[in-house]
């Protein structure tokens, strides 16, 4: 059987270095082979023995050999493939993330909010990409704002759920993510109080225990085949009474990966990567893996 690929977008950042040395630990822990892409729409078609001094793809060769030298450093024996492509890079990395297994890019932060951004191509590929594709920051050293410590000590994996649509992609790529590392998976899940909850002096709190008790019955449902299916994943079931969105940004600090669904809009003519997507883009600083949902 072929071996799986993970396939890292390089640009010759911080950040798509970073990208590179986790998609290399990826790689290694799978078994994997590691793809390392570089798009340049001015690529030259040269010749073999071309002289340094008249190579016209000089940079481009530099961002890759860069990044192969970062991995080799971390893992001498794993398998890599080094790909300079002369094309525009949104539609190589689209194409790149239908053949892997993962698509891996670096993110910019915006320090001075302790924000994140996605430049226009990776918004596109991350809202249109086929397959999962794994966002990394480049680690300044800096703690996250708002930080608390997690639930469980260990590693530890974070998966937004929703439940009103399918979460079967999602939920594999949660349970094998926790799998692979020997790591507990935790599932949570946001919805705000139901009007009938409040009162003219706050909350109800025997309302508010019932539609607690309630999701977490719907939680419970929807994870226990997978929990049957993944036995030896220890899996943590957490209900907070917020959006989806807010609740996977108060749940990610301490995690070391956090997985969220993105919805279909093939009607829709721009990137369109949804509210909880957009929160994890911004506010999470460990890697975020998006994962289309059918």
């Amino acid at each position: 059987m072929e071996p799986e690929i993970i396939t890292v977008g390089l640009d010759g950042s911080a950040e798509a270095l970073a990208a590179a040395r986790w998609a290399a630990d990826e790689a290694h822990r799978r078994g994997a082979v590691l793809r390392l892409l570089h798009a340049w729409i001015l690529l030259a078609a040269q010749a073999p023995d071309t002289a340094p001094e008249r190579d016209q793809n000089v940079y481009a060769r530099q961002v890759v050999r860069d990044a192969t030298a970062a991995v080799r450093a971390r893992h001498p024996d794993l398998r890599i493939i080094e790909d300079l492509v002369g094309d525009e890079p949104e539609p190589v990395l689209l194409r790149a993330a239908a053949e892997s297994r993962l698509l891996v890019l670096g993110s910019r932060a915006l320090s001075t909010w302790r924000s994140f951004v996605l430049g226009d191509v990776s918004l596109s590929v991350v809202a249109r990409a086929e397959g999962p594709v794994v966002l990394v920051r480049a680690d300044d050293g800096e703690p996250q704002e708002r930080a608390r410590p997690p639930a469980a000590t260990g590693p530890r994996v974070v998966a937004g759920l929703g439940l009103r649509g399918p979460a079967e992609r999602l939920l594999a790529f949660a349970f094998d993510a926790a799998a692979s590392r020997g790591a507990l998976l935790q599932v949570v899940h946001g919805r705000p109080f139901p009007v009938t909850v409040y009162s003219p002096w706050g909350v109800d709190p025997d309302a508010a225990h019932e539609a607690t008790a309630e999701a977490e019955r719907e939680l419970a449902e929807a994870l226990d085949p997978w929990c049957a299916r993944f036995p030896d994943v220890l899996v943590q079931r957490t209900v907070l009474p917020d959006s989806p969105a807010r609740a996977v940004v108060e749940a990610a600090p301490g995690a070391g990966l956090l997985v969220v669904g993105r919805r279909h809009h093939r009607r829709v003519p721009a990137p369109r990567i949804g509210p909880v997507v957009h929160a994890a883009v911004h506010h999470v600083t460990c890697p975020v893996a998006v994962v289309p949902q059918d």
